[in-house]
């Protein structure tokens, strides 16, 4: 058996190997210039795997500049992992959609992945035979007020550049800049030359309709002088030429928003939009009192984050909504910016019985097609149960016709309620006769006394914990004539205060809430409302009772 064991554990070792083992590949971009390179990088995470790549289904579309391997060794929990990265150049040899075919490294093989190259303007042949030239573009030349138009600006060149390069900050009077992504550097054939191509993206929003000016861009750098010195004992790097270069200047015609667009909705200028929605947990099961966080997702792409409005509030009979801070992410892609925005709340059923949410409905206006549209969630039920831990009163409209058992189980309630009236009235007398009695001391009162739960609500209050609060509170509100309920419907501070802890017992807020105002709302609950110790801090009976 030990043997056998010995045998087998290797094949096992090496079937997990094997599964756990991927190539998988990516682009630095999809879109790309004709005689531009683009990057692709192949990752593998298979450790016995120690070849390389077999880039011949490459040679057909693609001619391979470059190619170099990266190893790196992550460590994540303790755990150790090992990755090799081939970054391989490519230039495309035709345009339109181009496929980067699935590449085979052992027995692995990569996804395929399919690039966009679209023809080179010709300018930069008429510019080709400076050194250095820049360029800037926008990708249309006319938008909506505060819809996105890219800009970009590319600085070739075909000659070596010292690391002292650098170029204008792009401003723009009433317009918002976002930049997207980071500097790229990539290679592309312009005349049969070499050049090497910065490229940087902005995201422009104008904020006003007309005409919206960008000023050229200046591009700086040193020249690496290649011409071999005169001195031949000179040590150290020779000085270059220093050389400024300008884009030309571009403009961009901006368009009101249009006459149809709805005056009472935000305005939306989006090339897409989608809304989404998700419950934890799912509402199919639902109590009264339980907490359900629903969470409203809005994503746009052409727009910021910050450009987003507020969706709207869930208000629905029956609901309480405890709303969270919103969460908002940018997100950079070949087309612009896509923002997003999250809204979490809590929603806590009051009632039992169906509850109807209304359709949350967004307005925006599509810029890609050019005509108004609607985005919607439709509308939705939630089922609620009664609560088996809480008293729910029967409503009145419920009441059905009472049968057999049900009558003689009246009869005796009311046979009961007779006898206990009785005994009532027995004890009336007794306390009546009992008052011309001499005074004696009474039984010790067993549970805590109605002063001692006050001052537990008041420490925990005092301490700024809902949790402990809410405890005191409700073994303090079991001694009360009247139920919280009722106290809150006579004293509107009190019902205040009771929301704001309830709000924190439901939502991710719990951490900030403060309790000074709860304590001050028991503190203050008028006379008729509060409880009155009958015996006092002492436990004794008056001396001379009336």
């Amino acid at each position: 058996m030990t043997r056998f064991t010995a045998l087998l554990l290797p094949l096992l070792i090496c079937t997990a190997t094997a599964q756990a083992a991927e190539l998988t590949a990516s682009v630095d971009r999809s879109r790309l210039n004709s005689g531009e390179t683009v990057e692709l990088t192949l990752e593998s995470n298979d450790v016995t795997q120690f070849g390389k790549p077999d880039l011949s289904p490459l040679e057909p579309l693609f001619e391979v500049r470059g190619t170099r391997q990266v190893n790196q060794l992550n460590t994540l929990n303790g755990d150790n992992r090992a990755t090799t990265r081939w970054i391989i150049t490519l230039l495309p040899k035709q345009n339109g959609s181009v496929e980067i075919p699935p590449l085979k490294l052992g027995d692995v093989e990569s996804q395929p992945i399919t690039v966009q190259v679209i023809e080179s303007d010709t300018r930069e042949e008429n510019n080709a035979r400076e050194p250095v030239f820049i360029e800037a573009s926008l990708d249309q030349t006319s938008v909506y007020v505060q819809a996105q138009a890219i800009l970009t600006l590319r600085i070739y060149h075909s000659v070596s550049l010292y690391d002292d390069s650098s170029l204008t900050p792009l401003q723009i009077a009433d317009a918002r800049i976002e930049q997207l992504g980071d500097m790229r550097t990539y290679e592309k054939d312009i005349n049969g030359v070499r050049h090497g191509v910065i490229e940087m993206r902005y995201a422009i929003y104008p904020q006003h309709s007309g005409l919206l000016s960008i000023a050229p861009q200046t591009f700086s750098a040193t020249l690496v002088d290649t011409q071999p010195s005169q001195d031949a004992t000179a040590q150290g790097p020779k000085p270059g030429k220093l050389m400024r270069v300008s884009s030309s200047a571009t403009s961009l015609t901006v368009k009101p928003k249009p006459m149809t667009y709805p005056s009472d909705a935000p305005w939306l200028p989006a090339r897409s939009l989608s809304l989404s929605e998700s419950w934890n947990p799912e509402p199919e099961h639902t109590q009264v009192g339980d907490s359900l966080t629903r969470s409203l997702t809005l994503k746009v792409e052409g727009l910021a984050s910050s450009q987003l409005p507020a969706l709207p509030a869930t208000e629905a009979n029956g609901l309480r909504r405890y709303p969270d801070q919103p969460v908002l992410n940018n997100q950079s892609s070949d087309r612009g910016l896509i923002g997003s925005r999250e809204e979490r709340e809590a929603l806590v059923p009051s009632r039992s019985g169906s509850i109807e949410l209304p359709t949350v409905d967004v307005v925006w206006w599509n810029t890609f097609e050019d005509h108004l549209e609607h985005t919607s969630l439709p509308a939705r039920t939630l089922q609620v149960a009664n609560n088996p831990s809480l008293q729910v009163d029967t409503p009145a409209g419920n009441a059905q016709p009472l049968s057999a058992a049900d009558s003689e189980a009246l009869w005796w309630w009311k046979l009961s309620t007779f006898f206990f009236a009785c005994t009532t009235l027995l004890g009336f007398g007794l306390w009546w006769r009992a008052r011309w009695q001499p005074a004696i001391l009474r039984a010790a009162q067993t549970g805590p006394s109605p002063r001692t739960l006050l001052d537990d609500i008041k420490r925990a209050s005092q301490a700024n914990d809902p949790h402990a609060t809410r405890q005191a509170l409700d073994a303090w509100a079991r001694q009360q004539p009247e139920t919280l309920a009722d106290m809150a419907a006579r004293f509107v501070p009190l019902s205040d205060a009771l929301d704001g802890l309830n709000g924190a017992l439901y939502s991710e807020t719990g951490q900030h809430w403060q309790g000074e105002d709860l304590w001050r709302a028991i503190r203050t609950i008028p006379t008729a409302e509060r409880v009155q110790d009958p015996v006092g801090d002492s436990g004794l009976p008056p001396l001379y009772p009336k």
